[in-house]
C-alpha cells in the first residue's frame, strides 16, 4: 500500500506516524498492549493487515507486547545497525510500516523468537 508521506500524516495520530513511518519507539511499558491478553488478533494500525494473535502473545517482560510467533506472510525482517546496535527491523509486508524488532530470546519451547512491537503500531480486534 504505496502512499505518500501526506496520506499517512493524515491517516495516523503523531505518534501513531513516528513509530510506523519514522521508525520510533514508544517508551517502554507504557503502550496500552504490554499488559494486555484478550483473545484475538493484532494487526497493523496502519493498514490492518493482521500481524499476531493472542495465542502468541506472552509476558516477556520487555516493556513492549511481545510475541513468540507472527503471521510470517504479513511481516518483513530486515537488518537494523541504528544507534550503534545490531537488531532485527519487523515491518509490516503489506504497507511497509515500522513495528518493531525480533530478537532471540523469547521462550524455548516455542522457537525462541521475541517479537518486541510497539502498542502504537497495533490495532487488536477481539475474537
Amino acid at each position: 500500500m504505496l502512499k505518500p508521506e501526506s496520506e499517512w500524516q493524515k491517516k495516523l495520530t503523531p505518534e501513531q506516524y513516528h513509530v510506523l513511518r519514522e521508525k520510533g519507539t514508544e517508551p517502554p511499558f507504557t503502550g496500552r498492549y504490554d499488559t494486555f491478553f484478550d483473545k484475538g488478533s493484532y494487526k497493523c494500525a496502519a493498514c490492518g493487515n493482521v500481524l499476531f494473535t493472542s495465542e502468541t502473545k506472552y509476558d516477556s517482560g520487555c516493556g513492549w507486547p511481545a510475541f513468540f510467533a507472527a503471521n510470517e506472510k504479513s511481516i518483513a525482517t530486515k537488518d537494523d545497525v541504528s544507534f550503534g546496535m545490531h537488531r532485527i527491523e519487523v515491518m509490516c509486508r503489506k504497507c511497509g510500516s515500522h513495528l518493531g524488532h525480533v530478537f532471540d530470546d523469547g521462550p524455548k519451547a516455542k522457537g525462541g523468537k521475541s517479537y518486541c512491537i510497539n502498542s502504537v503500531a497495533l490495532r487488536f480486534e477481539k475474537l
